[in-house]
């Protein structure tokens, strides 16, 4: 058919936009008091939560850290620093996870309360002399603000109940939940293995994994390490871990803790000792991620600056101990030697409680500056996830110089930006000859080199001080 007329055709555009990796995004694997949660099916199932209210909604929450740890994370990132979102997984399964109890309550002014927290509301049944009483006719149970169960009786002259009831079992939880697996039979992940399910499910790459308690287990922390490394294959996050304070309960035995138990990598935090605020233990690898989020957050949501020096949420450093917890001091020397052993700490020095350390765990045994600043790490896994997420939507189309200029021109126009923020010191991405051989070409294969510059933490300020006696010439000076 002939054409008559002016037209316009539309073509994509050359340049596009980046698509941006979230570069402390962390993803928190624990215990959660699930009977508490408006739903019990939310167990081996990443969540996402954006504040207090929606964390508990899903999953419930209980001061008892200890065996709820993943309430720790919750209380400190959305209660204390305000950060978020952060994405949880319980692997506390209230199907497998319980206990069976029979117990009498007093009923006093028509109420009585379960003591035993971790009740399964569903499973309780109510007897009075022996007749079983009717849910919402003979008698209503909700859970209080501390997670106990009251019934309040409606009938008259009731002074005792016998109940019967399942109830969470946290303490059964071990470090192999936590590691989780594949179950070929189902289909289903569960635990660490659960960290390449985020991405497809929330179009979120993590940057940050954790483990609070859990963490101090060896096996534990170098499987966290294995995952973070290779998420879904292509991205990659950093991992942080706590030693174990009741092993290494002073600050000379942290490094042989560290070394013995090969927490040395290139994208491990490793965190010592514990923080308390008030009657709250936190462990430090909770308060570090939070301090790493809102550094970057305070930055435009860029990561490239320390969480080194900043502000943490608490008032004393302490260990385990066999009878609960010691509080301990740490003076400045100590805390340099810890961080030039690659450890994490906090200091009360100058500024109120800080967090005070720049390395990796892989430092001093390695020296290579991507590998060993915690900035220039997460900097540069986010770099390595925007630039995978960016070009996948390149793959497969037509080797030519159009698809080429496209990557080149997008990604420099990029890296140039994040040079003017002051994120990078300088960055460029070439497509060279010698990289990209015919071979390659005709097979499908092509290759970009990327050379970026991350800033350095000034961790070493050193400022001369001298007597300059000409000074004293100015006496004699002329009015």
């Amino acid at each position: 058919m002939a054409r008559h007329g002016s037209r316009v055709r539309e073509v994509p555009t050359s340049l596009s936009a980046p698509v941006v990796a979230t570069a402390t995004l962390p993803v928190v694997f624990g215990t959660a008091p699930i009977n508490l949660a408006e739903t019990l099916e939310n167990v081996n199932k990443p969540v996402i939560a954006y504040s207090f209210p929606e964390f508990a909604k899903a999953l419930g929450y209980s001061d008892d850290w200890k065996r709820y740890t993943l309430c720790e994370m919750a209380d400190l990132a959305f209660r204390q620093v305000g950060v978020g979102p952060v994405i949880f997984v319980n692997v506390l399964d209230p199907t497998k996870h319980k206990a069976n109890k029979e117990e009498t309550v007093a009923v006093t002014n028509k109420k009585g309360v379960i003591e035993t927290e971790g009740v399964l509301l569903d499973s309780l049944v109510v007897s009075n002399n022996e007749t079983q009483l009717k849910k919402d006719q003979d008698y209503i149970a909700s859970f209080d603000e501390v997670g106990k169960v009251v019934i309040a009786v409606l009938a008259e002259g009731v002074t005792v109940l016998k109940v019967k009831y399942d109830h969470l079992t946290p303490d059964v939880i071990t470090n192999n939940h936590i590691i989780g697996g594949y179950d070929i039979s189902t289909g289903k992940s569960t635990g660490l293995e659960l960290l390449n399910n985020v991405f497809p499910k929330f179009s979120m790459v993590p940057g940050l994994v954790l483990a609070p308690k859990f963490s101090k287990d060896p096996t534990v922390a170098a499987v966290m390490k294995a995952k973070a490394s290779s998420i879904n294959t292509y991205f990659k996050a950093q991992s942080l871990d706590d030693v174990n304070t009741m092993e290494a309960n002073s600050y000379t035995k942290v490094n042989e803790w560290k070394n013995k138990n090969n927490y040395t990598g290139n994208n491990e935090v490793v965190c010592w000792p514990l923080a308390g605020l008030g009657d709250k233990v936190y462990h430090l690898s909770s308060q570090i991620a939070c301090r790493i989020m809102k550094t970057a957050y305070d930055n435009g949501d860029f990561p490239h600056e320390s969480p080194s020096n900043k502000p943490l949420a608490m008032t004393k450093l302490l260990v385990e101990t066999a009878e609960g917890h010691e509080e301990i001091d740490l003076s400045p020397d100590q805390a340099e030697m810890l961080n030039n052993q690659g450890i994490t700490t906090a200091i009360n020095f100058i500024g109120g409680w800080r967090a005070w350390g720049n390395y990796t765990g892989a430092y001093p045994a390695i020296t290579d500056v991507k590998d060993i600043f915690i900035p220039v790490r997460v900097t540069h896994n986010w770099l390595g996830n925007t630039i995978i997420l960016t070009t996948w939507s390149k793959v497969d189309g037509p080797i030519g110089k159009r698809l080429i200029d496209t990557i080149v021109d997008t990604m420099n126009m990029w890296l140039n930006g994040l040079q003017g923020e002051g994120v990078l010191i300088g960055a460029r991405v070439e497509f060279r000859e010698e990289d990209n051989p015919l071979t390659d070409l005709i097979s499908g294969k092509i290759k970009f080199r990327y050379f970026v510059a991350e800033p350095v933490p000034a961790q070493d300020i050193d400022n001369i001080l001298e007597f300059d006696a000409n000074y004293y010439k100015s006496l004699f000076a002329m009015e």
